[in-house]
């Protein structure tokens, strides 16, 4: 059931250790290296400002735009948090993506602010990296682990589509999304283009995936 949050227990959500040499470290330092070096999972609502600054910094600046408001990222967080997905380093949030439910072919207008449960369509509203981590090759590898965690993890899910500007086709080309041609949908004077990723071929392997 898409809205059921799916357990730590799953294999693309584990956290996920960097190497580093061993070595006598302060007490203060070994505190603080008590959390995960870095770690994936869904985000709640309580990500929510920390998602929000990202996005801001992010876009605001390029288009004057973000794709979410606050209370979007809130109402999505809240609906579908098994939707999202949250790099962590040391606790802090380096790069997220956020998506939602739909139920048509093509998005529209209405899937900027809406979910709809129980689909075989996720809607990929975001993916942004904090300013400090980009250049890193984070959003590339966030994206294929969003997109293995969707195909062997949520039951039911047969597909992901998202909108982007032209510039940024090369990017999700090269992840594996086709072209769908133009979107219906703009934002201000921004047009973009709709892609479209197959996750079909899941349901055997996710008998094995020990999600």
């Amino acid at each position: 059931i898409m809205t059921q949050q799916v357990s730590s227990g799953s294999p693309f959500l584990k956290p996920f250790f960097l190497k580093s040499p061993v070595s006598v470290v302060s007490p203060l330092r070994q505190r603080r290296h008590t959390l995960p070096a870095s770690e994936f999972r869904n985000l709640t609502p309580q990500d929510a400002i920390s998602v929000f600054e990202i996005e801001r910094e992010a876009f605001v600046s390029v288009s004057g735009e973000c794709p979410l408001t606050l209370d979007e990222v809130l109402n999505f967080l809240g609906q579908c948090p098994e939707l999202s997905l949250g790099w962590f380093e040391e606790g802090q949030l380096v790069a997220f993506i956020i998506g939602s439910g739909w139920d048509k072919e093509r998005l529209s207008q209405e899937a900027m602010m809406r979910h709809v449960p129980d689909t075989p369509t996720v809607h990929i509203h975001v993916l942004s990296v904090h300013r400090h981590c980009r250049q890193q090759g984070k959003g590339s590898v966030l994206l294929w682990r969003y997109l293995q965690y969707l195909r062997y993890c949520i039951p039911g899910i047969r597909r992901a589509l998202l909108i982007c500007e032209d510039f940024l086709v090369p990017f999700y080309l090269k992840a594996g999304f086709k072209e769908k041609g133009a979107s219906a949908i703009s934002v201000s004077s921004m047009q973009f283009q709709e892609m479209e990723y197959s996750l079909g071929g899941q349901a055997y392997t996710r008998r094995n995936s020990g999600c």
